[in-house]
């Protein structure tokens, strides 16, 4: 690791020096991406210098601590110091392996989300439109947009499924662990009796494809047009404005009536479709549907939960993380951070002992 970062404390000082080279001035290009790439290293860089200074301190303490008696008055102080570097050095090396650690390049995308309702019947298309409603909330709250792909609702002002694009820096990095199967626990509306149902959701996340990334061939991609439905009059009924795209290779298939113009919904649809097919080329499944987007919503069946929302309780349990939030209505008003930001923490350090385990530097 000390290699490591010697080595990126050489680029720094190259790309400090470049920032100031007349080619690079006259260059608004290039000195934009000359201060992204500086921007990105001084995190590393900070850390690194603090802990050569840190080491330096630590290294004359030792060796004033070999000069000293143990009845001398100074020692007790220079044992107290060395403990308090030694520990101040510990954290930088770990904040350093933290940095170093590889990013996700799907990080920085915007997220596809899909919510379907599962098990539970009418009940499960009412939980639909509440975890719908809380994720616009959350978006609104970050200053991100939500672009309504498709939606299919419910006679009970429920949700079957809807299909929206999450527009904004760390939509993808912030929504991703809310994939999979979300149960709920309360008295429905429509129970006389006051018995608790058990309903669940399905939640799939998906990183928004770069069209760089995917290329589509016209001759694999069959495009069917017809009236949307819903709300809307004659200007959307009446008109074939709705789009399905289906990739034939695949068989994956897309559909978006959100706009009144034929175009817009072919445009949106694309973005999905090359989402999904991103999906399937990263994760190497099968020709319909990918290994990881069957494991984020499995079957929808109440039995495969990441997490429980219990009204009675008042209670949102997210069991991968075995955390209990007592604010449910907060939760379901956008407010998720007690949900997302220790749910973040539990898999960073899955995955810094996974990775670093052994590293040190």
């Amino acid at each position: 690791m000390l290699d490591q970062l010697e080595q990126i404390e050489h680029t720094f000082e190259e790309l400090t020096a470049r920032l100031v080279d007349p080619d690079v001035l006259r260059s608004p290009a290039r000195f934009r991406d000359t201060s992204r790439a500086l921007a990105e290293l001084n995190p590393v860089v900070e850390i690194f210098h603090r802990y050569k200074r840190t080491r330096e301190e630590l290294d004359q303490t030792r060796e004033l601590l070999g000069e000293l008696d143990r009845d001398d008055d100074l020692f007790e102080v220079a044992t107290e110091e060395e403990r308090l570097l030694q520990t101040a050095l510990d954290a930088l090396e770990e904040k350093a392996r933290q940095e170093l650690a590889p990013r996700d390049p799907d990080e920085k995308r915007n997220a596809v989300l899909e919510i379907r309702a599962g098990a539970g019947g009418d009940e499960a298309t009412l939980f639909a439109a509440e975890l719908f409603r809380m994720y616009c909330r959350f978006a609104d709250a970050h200053g991100w947009k939500v672009d309504i792909l498709d939606l299919s609702e419910s006679g009970i002002r429920g949700v079957k499924e809807v299909s929206a694009i999450v527009e904004g820096r760390g939509a993808f990095a912030t929504l991703r662990y809310e994939a999979g199967v979300h149960r709920v626990q309360r008295v429905p509306e429509t129970e006389a009796s006051g018995r608790i149902h058990t309903s669940a959701v399905t939640v799939a996340v998906l990183p928004e494809a770069e069209d760089i990334e995917i290329e589509i061939a016209p001759s694999d991609l069959r495009v069917d047009t017809y009236c949307a439905s819903g709300p809307g009059g004659q200007g959307v009924n009446t008109t074939y404005s709705a789009v399905r795209l289906t990739h034939q290779p695949t068989g994956l298939v897309v559909t978006c009536q959100d706009e009144r113009s034929q175009i817009k919904n072919k445009a949106k649809a694309m973005r999905v479709l090359k989402s999904r097919l991103l999906e399937i080329e990263e994760a190497k499944a099968n020709a319909e549907m990918s290994e990881e987007r069957r494991r984020m919503v499995g079957s929808g069946d109440r039995s495969e939960k990441i997490r429980t929302y219990n009204f009675p309780q008042n209670r949102v349990t997210d069991h991968r993380a075995r955390l209990s939030v007592h604010k449910l209505p907060s939760i379901l008003e956008g407010n998720l951070d007690p949900l997302i930001v220790p749910l973040h923490r539990h898999f960073e350090a899955e995955r810094l002992q996974q990775s670093g385990d052994s590293e040190t530097i």
